[in-house]
C-alpha cells in the first residue's frame, strides 16, 4: 500500500514537471523532486533519492548528466560543465544507475551519492538531468528527412555545509505605488545576497491607517537567491483604500528566522 501511495505521489509531481515532446505526444517523462535543498557535514558522504517517471505509452531508455548550476547577469539559470562555476558541487556527485530503462506507467528510483570535501563552507550547487535516447518520430522535415525527439528533465541541487553559513542579505529601500482607480498597489524591493550560501526571501506587507490599525495585509512570492545574486521582490495588492495617509510595514523574511523591516509612509488620493 505504501509503495502504491509513493508511486501515485511521484506521478502527481511528474505531471507538474514533465517535458512533453510536440512531435511525439505519446511520451512523457518526469523527474521528482524538481529541487533538492539539503544541509551536509563537510567530509561526510550522503545520498539524494530521486525518481524518473514514464507516464507515456512506450518504454524509454534514459541516461544521466550532472552540471554546475549558477546564474548570469540577467538572473537566468546557467548549466555549465562540472567545476566551471563558482561554488560548484557537480564534481562531488555520482549517479546510480547512470543508464536505465523506464517502462510505461512505471517509475525508476535513483540515488545520487554526494561526497563533499572536508573544507566545504557555505553553499554549493549543481543540476541533475535525465535524458532520453533520441527516438524516431512519425513526422519528417519538409525535405523528407526523419525527425528524432529527445526528452530532458532536471533537478536543481542546493547544498549547504552545516554551521558554516554567513547570512548577509542587503534589503534596499522599497518603492511603494499607492492604489488608484487604474492600478493596484505595487511594491518593489531590490535586494542583494551577500551571503556565502543561498537564501529564500519572501516579502509581506501590513497596511496601517493613521490610527495604526491594521486595514490590509499582502504577501509576495518567495525568491531563491544564490551567493552574490541580486534581484527584486514584489507585492501587488488589488484591494481598495479610502483617501488618506497610511503606513506600509514591510517585512522581508529569510534564512534562519532572519527578518528585515521597513516602514513606508504613503498617501492615497481621491479617486
Amino acid at each position: 500500500m505504501k509503495s502504491r501511495t509513493y508511486l501515485q505521489l511521484i506521478f502527481a509531481i511528474a505531471l507538474m514537471f514533465a517535458v512533453f515532446c510536440p512531435v511525439l505526444a505519446a511520451q512523457s517523462i518526469g523527474l521528482a523532486p524538481a529541487q533538492v535543498v539539503q544541509t551536509f557535514r563537510p567530509g561526510e558522504p550522503f545520498e539524494i533519492e530521486l525518481a524518473t517517471v514514464n507516464s507515456g505509452t512506450e518504454p524509454v531508455e534514459m541516461g544521466v548528466e550532472i552540471t554546475d548550476f549558477w546564474y548570469d547577469e540577467n538572473n537566468e539559470k546557467v548549466f555549465s560543465p562540472p567545476g566551471t562555476s563558482p561554488r560548484s558541487a557537480a564534481n562531488w556527485i555520482q549517479f546510480t544507475p547512470e543508464k536505465f530503462d523506464v517502462r510505461p506507467g512505471a517509475a525508476q528510483k535513483m540515488k545520487a551519492v554526494v561526497t563533499p570535501p572536508s573544507d566545504a563552507r557555505g553553499g554549493y550547487y549543481a543540476a541533475l538531468f535525465v535524458d532520453s535516447k533520441p527516438q524516431l518520430s512519425f513526422r519528417k522535415t519538409s525535405s523528407g528527412s526523419p525527425v528524432y525527439t529527445r526528452m530532458r528533465v532536471g533537478c536543481l541541487v542546493l547544498l549547504q555545509a552545516e554551521s558554516t553559513e554567513q547570512i548577509k542579505l542587503d534589503v534596499r529601500s522599497a518603492t511603494l505605488t499607492p492604489p488608484s482607480a487604474s492600478h493596484a498597489l505595487q511594491l518593489r524591493v531590490p535586494l542583494a545576497n551577500n551571503s556565502n550560501t543561498h537564501v529564500f526571501a519572501q516579502p509581506t506587507l501590513a497596511i496601517l491607517d493613521p490610527d495604526h490599525k491594521l486595514v490590509a495585509k499582502a504577501q509576495g512570492d518567495m525568491k531563491r537567491l544564490l551567493p552574490g545574486q541580486k534581484d527584486e521582490l514584489s507585492i501587488e495588492w488589488a484591494g481598495d483604500l479610502k483617501p488618506g495617509k497610511y503606513s506600509g510595514v514591510l517585512n522581508v523574511s529569510y534564512g534562519n528566522d532572519g527578518i528585515q523591516t521597513q516602514v513606508i509612509p504613503f498617501t492615497v488620493g481621491e479617486k
